[in-house]
């Protein structure tokens, strides 16, 4: 066997057998229900056949996998196939916007199988928004603990794929365990520390600045909880589904901002504050910003989607995103967000188009490409719950896979 370990392989060390279990486990999950045997296993994460059997016993005795059925072998005994069991774990995403809150309850491939949508007003305070949040997050963990007892196949107990905060007991802590429920995952706009779970100054609402929101909501639900910005949850949810290695993530709704994924990995910078894209000057005469400054893009944006003026606010979207491109080198731009949901062809035209003109103007040898994200509307909550399950994977931030072979 080739000595030289590809990207994202495995090691045969005892240390490390939560990271070889997440590779085998990531791994399934890409095949499917048609599933994958033990020798492909091997070969795939460079494990031995023998670890991928002690590894592979263990996730069957967590419920984590079954077997897929048999596949005829070019010799000797039919090869036993092997997946993901779906329904052995559940985890919740939610988005929180200044106004409105959309939860979503994911199983272990990401499939929605349940969905809360909720007004909001964060100019109520911070403690009325999590009131609203637990509530969607109590009725989410009910429709899961209800396909438990419907019989969803659920046969053992999957390990939290990080460690839960110090938190007291809750009803609904009982409730999740028996139904699956891993944890929570809450994307929302920034700056935020990602690592802590603690909010800074919210444009607009300095109020917010220093709330530990993950340890409150910890406390109250009971559950593991991941806190991020809506813009690096949704990055992450492209990125693991293999959108692209290199990209930006520019959304559009109340506010705006980017996630970015460089080289297969989102980009959170040294102290987790990447992605202030919103609040770069791009006129030095404009408009004064609720962050305090003169002329940022979201005040550019915010102010010509207030007076109908969708092109002009594409136009300034497009200058900003043009900044960014030339900054990273990067060569593919996804939109996403409400406003840029309401008119899709406008945003990616006229973004497209100023683009386009600066990489011309440069002399850019390819075209950067510009289009709007998949998935809609939840896009960003089922990027919140990947802040969950990818962990379990061995994809916190979708790095290693993705260069997979």
């Amino acid at each position: 066997m080739n000595s030289e370990k590809r990207p994202g392989a495995g090691v045969n060390l005892p240390g490390l057998r939560g990271h070889n279990a997440a590779l085998v486990l990531d791994l399934l999950r890409g095949a499917g229900g048609g599933g994958v045997g033990r020798l492909e296993l091997a070969e795939r994460t460079g494990l031995t056949p023998q670890a991928v059997s002690k590894i592979v016993a263990r996730l069957r005795g967590e419920g984590l996998v079954a077997e897929a059925g048999r596949r005829a072998s070019t010799g000797g005994k039919p090869q036993t196939l092997l997946r993901l069991v779906p329904g052995a774990g559940y985890a919740v995403g939610v988005q929180l916007e200044r106004d409105a809150l959309v939860a979503v309850l994911v199983d272990l491939t990401g499939v929605v199988i349940g969905e809360r949508r909720a007004a909001v007003d964060f100019s109520d305070g911070v403690d009325s928004v999590v009131e609203v949040a637990v509530g969607a997050v109590s009725a989410l963990v009910g429709t899961a603990s209800a396909g438990v007892e419907a019989g969803a196949p659920r046969t053992g107990g999957c390990a939290h794929p990080f460690r839960p905060a110090e938190r007291l007991p809750t009803a609904l802590e009982g409730s999740a365990a028996a139904a699956g429920v891993l944890g929570v995952g809450l994307a929302l706009p920034g700056p935020l520390d990602h690592a802590s779970g603690v909010l800074h100054r919210v444009t607009g609402f300095p109020e917010w600045d220093g709330y530990p929101l993950r340890e409150v909501l910890a406390e109250r639900l009971g559950l593991p909880v991941a806190v991020d910005k809506d813009t690096n949850a949704a990055a992450l949810g492209l990125a693991l589904a293999g959108v692209a290695e290199s990209f930006a993530y520019l959304h559009l709704g109340t506010g705006l901002g980017a996630g970015l994924v460089l080289g297969g990995g989102v980009y959170r910078g040294a102290r987790t504050g990447a992605g202030e894209f919103g609040h770069q000057v791009v006129r030095m005469d404009g408009p004064l910003c609720e962050c305090g400054a003169r002329g940022c893009v979201e005040a550019l944006c915010l102010a010509a989607v207030a007076r109908g003026d969708l092109d002009e606010a594409a136009r300034a979207l497009g200058t900003a995103a043009g900044n960014l491109v030339a900054l990273l080198d990067i060569d593919l731009v996804l939109l996403g967000g409400r406003t840029v949901g309401a008119a899709e062809e406008l945003f990616v035209r006229g973004v497209g188009a100023v683009v386009a003109e600066r990489a011309r103007r440069e002399g850019a040898g390819a075209a950067v490409g510009v289009r709007v994200a998949p998935g809609g509307e939840r896009g960003v909550a089922e990027g919140a719950a990947q802040l969950v399950l990818a962990p379990l994977f061995g994809r916190a931030s979708a790095a290693f896979p993705a260069n997979r072979t």
